[in-house]
């Protein structure tokens, strides 16, 4: 699997792939990876901008690129609801589900619009009510593949069901860890869930590994970016 690369990707010519936090970083890379098999890409994300720009720059790699952009914020559930229905109402199926986008050890407790703490309600609860809500176009697909990115940080986390939103004591790191074991929990429960309802769906957790990214520059400040490394790499070995 080491000399696996994104060349080995099969063909995608006629599948629907949606792509979240796909304006930058891992997201674009997987989205233009996706576009050079063929795919139909959706891309998704929160700035209208940095969206129009990343599907230029797609094109100008791959001319024949097949893309869509389309605004979605995880933090808000309403946004979620929003996207959803203009996805069914825009394409019949989605073939594959990306669920890239995140934040990181956010400096200072922040929450969503609804009021959940940051990391846990992108990272993990916006994805989960996303995926809910595509079940009937990911259902509508041939083999539907889920991805959800989560992390070896993973080995640090537990849910803290006693504090779960972080108002007792926030801790960057803590609550980062906390939201990827969520996330890859929801992974295997979701393809549990499909073999026992007969959905069809293969769902994936990733560790992406260490990458220079928007992740590590809207998240922690260089000192607290230092103790996180420390922090992950003691959760991977």
């Amino acid at each position: 699997m080491s000399a696996w690369t994104t060349h080995d990707i099969p063909p995608q010519s006629g599948k629907i792939a949606l792509v979240t936090g796909a304006t930058g970083g891992l997201g674009y890379e997987t989205a233009l990876a996706l576009a050079d098999a063929g795919a139909d890409v959706i891309l998704a994300g929160r700035n209208d901008g940095k969206g129009r720009a990343a599907l230029q720059a797609i094109r100008a790699t791959i001319p024949s690129a097949r893309l869509h952009w389309e605004t979605l914020d995880l933090a808000s559930l309403a946004s979620v609801e929003d996207f959803s229905k203009r996805i069914a109402e825009r394409f019949p199926r989605v073939d594959t589900l990306v669920n890239n986008a995140g934040v990181m050890a956010l400096p200072k407790r922040k929450t969503t619009s609804d009021g959940f703490e940051m990391q846990f309600g992108t990272n993990y609860l916006g994805h989960f009510a996303l995926t809910a809500r595509l079940l009937p176009l990911l259902r509508a697909s041939d083999g539907a593949r889920v991805v959800s990115l989560a992390s070896l940080a993973h080995r640090r986390g537990r849910i803290d069901f006693d504090d779960l939103q972080g108002e007792r004591l926030y801790k960057p790191g803590k609550a980062y860890c906390q939201s990827k074991l969520a996330m890859l929990m929801f992974a295997f429960e979701l393809q549990r869930r499909s073999d026992a309802n007969g959905w069809g769906l293969r769902s994936n957790a990733a560790h992406p590994g260490w990458a220079l990214t928007d992740l590590i520059a809207n998240g922690p400040d260089s000192d607290q970016l230092a103790s996180c490394a420390l922090y992950f790499s003691q959760a991977s070995t």
